[in-house]
């Protein structure tokens, strides 16, 4: 059977607990990028945040608050695979009982590790590379990162930045991390529909729609 999340961490959670909870995966893919197989069943899973809480948690007490870190940033690659990497990670981790992040070697612990490094490393880049412009008041970036970052550089801005408001665009997703008034959405966003001359009226659109 092979199981199918939205692309969100909590859908992929969501998964992990239906493996050791109901029918186990032969694989866990994106639904968007999946293709329908004769051959194969399919089952789409919607993410649900209990299930996927509890599976964190189980994560951080039976394997190491290190290897849900891994995974996390795993699962954010453009990687078409990291679920099945994430589900063979999190077996051989249950099954150890122990911290296997350092266990370079083995098959079900390196893929993890390879892929966690990549994006570690295109996030330090972009962090030092990000340039913001100002439209009214509000700082702009744009950015095309190979993996799914955003969330992560975001985080970082905002602790440098609390005072300001500001936008980060990945180009290749079409999303947007707004920074507005504390506190940060993402979300889908087009530069096309975006009006430079009220920026500040665009921005509370967006949030109301959020």
């Amino acid at each position: 059977m092979d199981y199918l999340y939205d692309g969100s961490f909590n859908g992929l959670l969501t998964c992990l607990y239906e493996h050791y909870h109901s029918q186990k995966a032969e694989n866990i893919y994106e639904a968007f990028y999946y293709q329908v197989s004769m051959t194969n069943q399919h089952r789409i899973i919607n993410p649900d945040d209990v299930k996927a809480k509890k599976v964190s948690e189980a994560i951080e007490r039976l394997i190491s608050k290190k290897a849900l870190e891994f995974i996390y940033y795993v699962s954010l690659s453009n990687d078409r695979n990291k679920g099945n990497v994430i589900l063979n990670f999190i077996v051989y981790g249950f099954k150890e009982k122990k911290d296997i992040t350092s266990f370079y070697e083995h098959p079900c612990v390196y893929p993890v590790c390879r892929i966690y490094k990549q994006v570690t490393v295109e996030i330090h880049r972009f962090l030092g590379l990000l340039r913001f412009s100002e439209l009214e008041g509000v700082l702009y970036a744009q950015y095309k990162p190979d993996h799914n970052i955003t969330e992560i550089i975001v985080g970082h801005f905002s602790d440098r930045l609390k005072n300001e408001r500001f936008i980060i665009f990945d180009e290749g997703r079409k999303i947007a991390a707004i920074y507005f008034q504390g506190s940060i959405i993402i979300t889908d966003f087009d530069p096309i529909d975006f009006n430079p001359n009220s920026v500040e009226d665009n921005i509370k659109d967006l949030w109301k729609s959020y």
